[in-house]
């Protein structure tokens, strides 16, 4: 589908390039360069290069080629299953999938956690979505082993101290849902983020799952499944990380 198509019809800068053929990110690209790891037609790269239709890039020996097919996929992530393309991970999420082409992960969704976790071919996609900068949304249902009260709810809504990781949280949206399930939406993705909040005021997470990032939603799509993005979701999706490519 046309929508599903990169335009790489004009010259892209290395530091993009790389980002966009899902080797690393834009400012670990800029220091792969300045380490002359990677060539352009041969010649070693600097910084603010440009890669012309036709030209053959390197990194570290190895060819580079943009994805031009792009891959973004809403896969419904079963507890257990571990966010990483690490091959010494034996629950690795890309084994699991045995997608037939190359995709990896955006973010983490950690492993005793359930829902959507999308993954792609598009690195500079990935690197936008991950951006804490960006304040993209996802939304989470979480049940708790005791009874939520006002405070518990008050609290999680306000910045909290998270002392082990040396961070404190944004303020974030949270809602009861029953006795002992809450919804939030935060704009962040600090490690372990919600059961480190939940600890902090005396609680444990019995269950988390997400289903919601940014426009994107898990809807009903079944435990260990995936489906592809398409039609208007995903072309929302692009339309808010182009332009935040412009900013």
């Amino acid at each position: 589908m046309e929508e599903n198509k990169r335009k790489i019809d004009g010259a892209v800068r290395i530091n993009k390039y790389l980002s966009q053929a899902g080797i690393c990110s834009r400012r670990q690209a800029d220091t792969y360069v300045e380490q002359g790891k990677v060539l352009i037609d041969g010649e070693v790269a600097v910084s603010g290069d440009k890669v012309m239709p036709g030209q053959e890039v390197t990194f570290c020996g190895k060819p580079v080629k943009i994805q031009e097919n792009l891959i973004f996929l809403a896969f419904h992530k079963p507890r257990g299953i571990v966010c990483t393309s690490s091959k010494k991970e034996k629950d690795n999420i890309i084994d699991y999938l045995n997608y037939p082409q190359r995709i990896y992960p955006v973010g983490r969704l950690d492993k005793d956690s359930q829902g959507l976790i999308l993954l792609t071919n598009d690195g500079e996609a990935a690197n936008q979505i991950m951006k804490a900068r960006n304040y993209h949304e996802k939304e989470y249902e979480v049940t708790v082993n005791k009874r939520i009260t006002k405070e518990f709810l008050d609290g999680m809504r306000k910045p909290v101290p998270l002392d082990e990781i040396g961070a404190v949280t944004r303020k974030c949206k949270v809602t009861k849902e029953g006795p002992y399930q809450f919804r939030i939406i935060l704009t962040q993705g600090l490690n372990r983020q919600i059961r480190r909040m939940c600890e902090y005021f005396g609680y444990r997470v019995t269950k988390l799952k997400r289903v919601r990032v940014m426009n994107i939603k898990l809807g009903d799509l079944k435990e260990g499944s995936y489906r592809e993005l398409k039609g208007r979701e995903l072309h929302q999706l692009r339309e808010e990380l182009d332009r935040e490519s412009i900013r």
